[in-house]
């Protein structure tokens, strides 16, 4: 089933509730539908078929979401280009994709037209507003003549297509069906009770997984509310302290910009029921110096773009275990343990390290045009994920590390995450990350990537530091420390550590 319609059956009961506002706009669930019944109009007149691709290349925009709902009642496939992507990864995304339009703010066109010269997408941009190089506007678009009936799906076609980042190679395109999109969104539902009277404060962008199917569109189906803004530390702040949001989704280096920010003033966010935190490791140190700022208790998350989101959270009836992923979603995931160099299962509970495999309503039927691909990452129906991870006898599990992040320094292996939450203790630090580097005897070796606190700190006050705390001798000392102004990002705020590897190569 069109995932649309569930959301239009909510909206229709509630279509003077508030449900959006980015900035000055803000659209009520009946404007929602009415705008999305248009811009599918228009497409259709255009000669959008079923299963054809429309592209969106914009950041936290009051027309993304609406766009979106648009697409899909046209019967379209919906494919979020990461609004981040250098020239080259965009370009990649737009012709592999096949998309046959994309929607773009009126000040990116040129860019945007500049990427994709030469290919058949160049001449059909979507702008917001009227823009010279745009085919159309979306202003104009959303004037024509509503389309009158959603254009069903079937549970196995794609609702979207998202591309990987690209870190480790060229962006993949992760095929994401109805089912996979209702049944990731109705277990974020059930796994925090999200109902109406919620409003989510989103500052994840919507071209990731984070952003849209974690927290922006089941709010829609519950017929919350949802606000959308970009990161700022500082105005993302105040907008909690004055909007009163119940329920936020952000990563690790925001919790981190916060309580940076915050320093030794706390503010009592007492709005606020859920706030998840994922996306990366979660440092132990920096986790409780936010709660004891804010009052609030985060809840640690993972998934995957080929997961739809969210597959493992905290039990929020349960007692919080410090470090813990929590347990997997089991209405909509099945999971395994799966021994690095086997097919072989661990037993539930053996509490070793081992990769996890999974399959489900929620895990991505595959990558777009990659049967090879396909082939290495699907054994017998289970998805690898390449993250290790543990399970506990209580069936809670724990992060270990991305096996491709693993350091092998003289034949041991050391999970720079373990490292990195020794660190964050320190007070002369910041922000840290671990890597490893090149090293003539042991291959690799440990070293921190470290922010320093306050001014003046340098490498030899960090390996004090380190020589003071015993989980940070022999080969998990850092035998390298580089310190640095900022730590680079990706667009999802996560840290990037290929371009940390390729700087600190030598």
């Amino acid at each position: 089933m069109n995932v649309l319609t569930s959301i239009e059956r909510v909206a229709r009961r509630r279509a003077d509730q508030v449900a959006l506002r980015c900035g000055d706009v803000t659209r009520t669930y009946g404007d929602l539908l009415d705008t999305a019944a248009r811009f599918a109009g228009f497409l259709q007149a255009q000669g959008l078929a079923p299963g054809e691709r429309v592209g969106l290349f914009l950041h936290n925009e009051p027309e993304w979401l609406p766009a979106l709902l648009g697409i899909w009642k046209a019967g379209g496939v919906a494919v979020p280009f990461n609004y981040m992507f250098a020239p080259a990864a965009l370009r990649h995304a737009a012709v592999d994709s096949g998309a046959r339009w994309v929607l773009a703010l009126g000040t990116d066109v040129a860019r945007l037209r500049e990427s994709l010269a030469g290919t058949e997408l160049a001449d059909h941009v979507i702008a917001l507003t009227p823009t010279e190089g745009a085919e159309h506007s979306f202003t104009e678009a959303i004037t024509a003549d509503p389309a009158q009936r959603t254009v069903p799906r079937l549970d196995g076609d794609d609702a979207l297509l998202m591309y990987t980042s690209g870190s480790t190679g060229t962006p993949k395109g992760v095929r994401q069906t109805h089912r996979n999109t209702a049944a990731e969104c109705e277990g974020v539902l059930d796994a925090w009770d999200i109902g109406p009277e919620d409003h989510a404060l989103v500052c994840t962008p919507l071209f990731h997984v984070g952003g849209l199917q974690l927290i922006s569109l089941p709010l829609l189906l519950a017929g919350g509310t949802v606000t959308l803004r970009r990161w700022k530390a500082v105005e993302y702040l105040d907008d909690v302290i004055t909007l009163r949001p119940t329920v936020l989704a952000i990563v690790p280096a925001m919790m981190i910009d916060i309580v940076n920010l915050l320093g030794d003033e706390g503010r009592d966010l007492d709005s606020v029921r859920v706030c998840m935190v994922g996306g990366s490791a979660m440092p132990e140190a920096r986790l409780k110096q936010f709660t004891a700022l804010t009052g609030v208790v985060p809840v640690n998350i993972y998934g995957q773009t080929e997961q739809s989101g969210l597959a493992i959270t905290e039990p929020i009836h349960e007692e919080r275990r410090y470090g813990s992923l929590g347990k997997p979603l089991e209405q909509i995931v099945r999971w395994q343990i799966v021994p690095a160099g086997s097919t072989t299962p661990l037993p539930f509970g053996a509490d070793e390290v081992g990769e996890l495999w999974v399959r489900g309503d929620a895990v991505t039927p595959g990558y777009w045009q990659l049967p090879e691909v396909n082939a290495q990452k699907f054994h017998d129906g289970w998805f690898r994920t390449t993250d290790l991870v543990r399970e506990a006898p209580d069936g809670y599990l724990y992060y270990v590390e991305r096996a491709d992040d693993m350091i092998i320094s003289g034949g041991e292996n050391i999970y720079p995450q373990m490292v990195e939450g020794h660190l964050q203790a320190c007070p002369l630090i910041a922000e840290v990350t671990v890597i490893g580097t090149p090293h003539e005897r042991f291959s690799e070796q440990v070293t921190a990537i470290v922010v320093p606190s306050q001014p003046g700190v340098t490498a030899a006050d960090i390996a004090a530091y380190c020589e003071s705390v015993p989980d940070l001798r022999g080969l998990q000392r850092p035998r390298r420390i580089e310190i640095v102004g900022a730590i680079p990002r990706t667009g999802t705020n996560k840290v990037d550590k290929p371009a940390l590897k390729a700087r600190f190569a030598v």
